[in-house]
């Protein structure tokens, strides 16, 4: 085993490969072998300098079953890296929260900047739920990004402005024109305004797909109040910060440490501000209910409600102009207990929020 080479994927993760003297196996010859995961280099115990059994699983892929017994050893057990070979980012292993154990695949959180994810990051972002610019498309992004004209996001709003200085302008490409360029910048500047949620779906956050980005959307209202709640997060999972990323309904520990993650990462960040420099997401529409004794307040609710689904009471509440979060926090403004409440009202109890009943509820909002 002469070295083991880590390899990053289109979705940031980390694989490690075998490069081994070449041997013949079932006729082939081999130069690389699969090592699978960190887990498995260590349960192997497998070293640079050792000599390893090779086999072709299933007569295809070469794979390594461990070292040769009473062969000499490599000096030094092999440490995985805690950083991206490729852009240097932290690589993370994420805490399954089915399990409670950690997921077997590092990866890589540097998403904006790493160049193994670059082109399908780019293509997230312009994709139909996200920035979905008429015109750029998987063909066209992928197209620009191998010639070097689009590698990061803010890339795409200083494309026009770069083809104007540029010698080799964008309508003498194959399958372009002066009419198919024009139209390209027109769609392109008609996303320089966008929701708040789109923003935040385009950025290609691990676990935050299209719902989870119009919960934050709606949570925060602003991108700059989100990004400065995710940021105190980081201070860590006992912070009021993090504790309140928690309290947005449909909001757990997995997104919460993913948009950690993503945010604790500078380069992430410098990303950010370029891509700002250029677009601006508009901020998220809220029910407008101003006349309501609960406009603007921090909901939650608790127990078994009699009268209404939980849903329907999470639909009610916004309707009347407040927001539902899923767990009490210091900035919870009123807890509306059913019966078998527990933890909850509990904590609601310590912190000094407001507590009513199912029928209190009812007679405040009619009351507005």
């Amino acid at each position: 085993l002469e070295d083991i080479e880590i390899q990053v994927g289109r979705t940031g993760a980390l694989t490690p490969r075998a490069v081994l003297t070449p041997v013949t196996v079932g006729g082939v010859v081999v130069r690389h072998a699969t090592l699978h995961n960190e887990d498995e280099i260590a349960r192997k115990d497998v070293r640079i300098g050792d000599t390893v059994i090779v086999q072709r699983a299933g007569d295809v892929i070469p794979q390594i079953l461990g070292p040769v017994p009473d062969k000499p050893r490599g000096p030094e057990p092999y440490v995985f890296p805690t950083k991206c070979p490729i852009c240097g980012s932290h690589a993370v292993r994420e805490v399954n929260p089915r399990t409670g154990k950690e997921d077997v695949v590092r990866r890589c959180t540097g998403s904006l900047v790493c160049p193994a994810q670059a082109a399908e990051k780019l293509i997230h972002f312009v994709s139909r739920n996200a920035f979905d610019i008429e015109g750029l498309g998987a063909k066209q992004v992928t197209a620009f990004y191998e010639d070097g004209l689009v590698e990061k996001p803010a890339d795409i709003f200083t494309l026009q402005a770069r083809d104007a200085a540029s010698l080799k302008k964008l309508k003498d490409r194959e399958g372009w024109g002066s009419t198919s360029v024009k139209n390209l910048f027109a769609a392109i500047d008609e996303r320089r305004e966008i929701d708040l949620h789109r923003f935040i779906f385009a950025l290609g956050i691990r676990h935050v797909g299209e719902t989870n980005a119009k919960l934050l959307a709606r949570h925060f209202g602003t991108f700059k109040a989100f990004r400065e709640a995710v940021l105190a997060a980081g201070e860590g999972p006992d912070s009021e910060a993090y504790q309140d990323l928690l309290s947005v309904d449909g909001i757990g520990d997995t997104v919460a440490e993913a948009l950690v993650e993503f945010f604790a990462e500078p380069r992430n960040e410098e990303q950010i501000d370029a891509l700002l420099a250029e677009v601006t997401p508009k901020q998220a529409e809220r029910p407008q209910a101003s006349d309501s004794p609960v406009a603007g307040k921090t909901v939650v609710f608790t127990g078994s409600l009699e009268r209404m689904t939980r849903d329907e009471a999470k639909a009610m509440a916004e309707r009347f102009g407040a927001k539902v979060a899923s767990s009490v926090s210091a900035k919870t403004d009123l807890l509306v207990a059913g019966p078998g409440a527990g933890s909850k009202l509990k904590k609601a109890t310590e912190l000094g929020v407001d507590v009513i009943d199912e029928d209190a509820w009812f007679d405040l909002v009619e009351a507005g």
